[in-house]
């Protein structure tokens, strides 16, 4: 670009003043191109600045300087991109001989000028035509040697927008409505595709567990042995006659390793496995569940020999006839489709069924015969060796201290699953983290018991009469288990509250039981009534408190238990209350009661009188010990905590130190 003169820049200071010298400089324009060169001499005279003899170009488009034609295309370009030439002026232009080169659009009705004087870097100038220009095109070929002229026509793309424009459009509406009839489709096919079975296929599954991972249920293990040695060489037992077993029913309370068993199971079998819950069968669409027991067994029978487990059968496998709608609704064409596919007409020799559940009693009979469920696997609480195989298999990815040993951690937890004690050794590991420790001591171990069993511990109470009141509470627990005949040993006494308990008693037997004596319930009774008969010793019976309300709940079971149903009463050898087969989920859905309002009466004074025993039982302890207790309790407010080994060395100590002044008087 040209440079501006300097008054020009300082014109924009005043934009009234910019506007008048650009209208003076449109008028110079226009009429120093008309005008001939004496009468810009003339002009000259009367106040024209004089220049000196310029020639007939120079005067009529000076290259800069003045209000010239190019001085308003400079100022001009402040206003738009391109420098502006109207129509007339290219005209005038063109016979003056300024002009290079003209190219013309004849779309855009568009010229684009190029000067011979224009300064180097300069853009060329744009001109508006008219619609017809035939002045301008003979003059351009009138002078067609010394003008560069170039005619095209710019390719009209206006019509090939709007059709681009409306193809858009359309694809826009086949694409709304493909997805519409896609939907549409879908809807119908996920309605059609809810019969295909969600089971999970796995060849030769990488699970990651085998046998070597199952401990503390050896009975269950071998049986399962068996079936996968079956798979593997069935030639060893079909050589005697022996026949493969058409299912296996693992049987057992929740965490005892049912679905571990299966895991192993297709670790160790390498033939196809199939895995799947029974809650999948069942559907808010009648047939559903039979549709897709049959797509599963079509899978199965696809790859057979193969494993087929379905977990929590009892979903799918509840006895027929019981349910709420009175008829044959989708849980029973379940039922009766997957019995047809295990022993059905056609039948299906290579698939091995392997269920799991812990409501035994709920299941249907015919599921249960022979030719189904061969088998009956009852996987139940692993014992004290049990529990010790199963601590050094969860402990092999733990930092054990030296001082722990597993074998006493699985003496303190009788009736622990599997998946207890694994979460108690990961709660120790989460102790010995929080506490910045290198390994697992007992402490973090005795700890994670704790939380496990009575949940996370609270803030101690401060020394007040209810922490005094808790302590007398417990003591008395403790003090009964220790000096009633047939009750099992005090573990641990403790004044820090866990979960909602304020205070804790643990007692722990010496070995694991499965068989009681009438004399071992009643002292479990008077040691579940000692709290609240320590509160009535020491404080007075107006001032017991709520403290015993789970222990009352306890003490009414197990009584009636000995009336209803152990025969340990004047009652006599009588079951009064059926229940049904074992129930591992640890409610009483089967228990029935079939007997007169005579005997119901006999049954709750036979229950009074059991529980009355029990308590005059504890209070003779209590009164007898009385200033047992207050020792006890001074040293369990001053420690919080006390262990069952010193606890009964507190007692022995005591009672030692009765004797001795017996003795001396004697």
């Amino acid at each position: 670009m040209s440079h501006r003169p300097r008054s020009d820049r300082h014109s924009f200071s005043s934009p009234s003043r910019f506007w008048h010298r650009l209208a003076m400089g449109l008028l110079v324009t226009t009429t120093t191109l008309a005008l001939p060169l004496s009468t810009l001499a003339q002009e000259g005279k009367e106040g024209t600045p004089p220049q000196a003899s310029p020639s007939p170009a120079q005067s009529t488009i000076p290259s800069n300087g003045g209000e010239t034609p190019r001085s308003f295309f400079s100022a001009g370009s402040s206003r738009s991109s391109e420098p502006q030439m109207n129509y007339g002026q290219l005209i005038d232009a063109i016979k003056a001989n300024q002009v290079a080169k003209v190219e013309v659009d004849t779309n855009r009705r568009q010229a684009i000028v190029t000067l011979k004087d224009a300064p180097p870097g300069s853009k060329p100038q744009t001109v508006q035509l008219l619609d017809n220009n035939p002045e301008l095109l003979n003059l351009l070929r009138s002078r067609s040697e010394t003008i560069d002229l170039d005619i095209n026509r710019t390719p009209d793309n206006s019509a090939l927008y709007g059709l681009l424009t409306n193809l858009i459009i359309v694809a826009i509406l086949i694409g709304l409505v493909v997805m519409v009839v896609r939907k549409s489709a879908n809807a119908s096919g996920q309605a059609m595709s809810f019969g295909k079975s969600k089971a999970r296929f796995q060849m030769e599954a990488k699970t990651g567990v085998g046998f070597d991972d199952v401990a503390g249920i050896d009975e269950a293990k071998e049986e399962l042995q068996e079936v996968v040695t079956f798979l593997k060489q069935p030639e060893k037992f079909t050589a005697i006659g022996a026949k493969i077993p058409r299912g296996v029913l693992l049987i057992g309370p929740p965490g005892t390793g049912k679905t571990l068993l299966a895991k192993a199971i297709a670790g160790e079998a390498g033939v196809p496995f199939f895995s799947i819950s029974g809650s999948e069968f069942v559907e808010m669409f009648v047939g559903v569940g039979a549709s897709r027991v049959r797509d599963l067994f079509k899978k199965a029978k696809e790859n057979a020999p193969c494993l087929v487990f379905i977990d929590e059968i009892d979903a799918v496998g509840r006895q027929r006839g019981v349910g709420y709608g009175g008829g044959n609704d989708e849980r029973e064409q379940t039922l009766n489709q997957l019995l047809t596919e295990m022993d059905g007409f056609e039948g299906n020799s290579g698939i091995i069924v392997i269920a799991a559940t812990n409501r035994p009693d709920v299941l249907d009979l015919a599921l249960l015969r022979p030719g189904r469920f061969d088998r009956q696997v009852t996987v139940d609480y692993p014992d004290v060796q049990g529990r010790e195989l199963i601590l050094q298999i969860h402990a092999q990815n733990k930092k054990l201290h030296e001082e722990v040993q597993l074998a006493a951690i699985a003496r303190r937890t009788p009736g622990f699953t599997g998946a207890d004690l694994a979460n108690v050794l990961n709660e120790a590991a989460i102790f010995t983290a929080r506490r910045r420790k290198d390994a697992i001591t007992m402490a973090e171990v005795n700890d994670a018991i704790d939380r496990v069993v009575a949940g996370m511990e609270g803030t101690p109470l401060v020394d007040s009469k209810s922490k005094r009141l808790i302590a007398y509470h417990e003591v008395g627990h403790a003090l009964i288990g220790t000096l009633c005949p047939g009750h099992d040993p005090v573990e641990k006494v403790t004044l820090i509250p866990r979960g909602q308990a304020q205070g804790l008693t643990w007692f722990t037997p010496d070995e694991d039981q499965s068989l009681m004596t009438r004399n071992q319930m009643i002292a479990r009774i008077a040691g579940l009534l000692g709290g609240r008969v320590a509160e009535e010793v020491i404080f007075g019976e107006d001032e017991v408190t709520t403290g015993a309300g789970n222990d009352i709940e306890k003490i009414t079971y197990l009584a009636r238990q000995m009336v209803t149903k152990l025969g340990m009463s004047s009652l006599g050898l009588v079951a009064l209350e059926e229940e049904g087969d074992r129930n591992f989920s640890g409610g009483d859905w089967g228990k029935r009661s079939e007997y007169s309002e005579d005997i119901a009466a006999r049954i709750d004074r036979e229950i009074q009188a059991i529980v009355t025993a029990a308590h005059q039982r504890a209070t003779r302890i209590i009164e007898e010990n009385r200033n047992l207790m207050d020792l006890l309790v001074d040293a369990l407010i001053d420690q919080e905590t006390i262990e069952g080994e010193h606890f009964r060395q507190l007692v022995e100590s005591y009672q030692q130190s009765r004797k001795q002044p017996a003795l001396a008087g004697k």
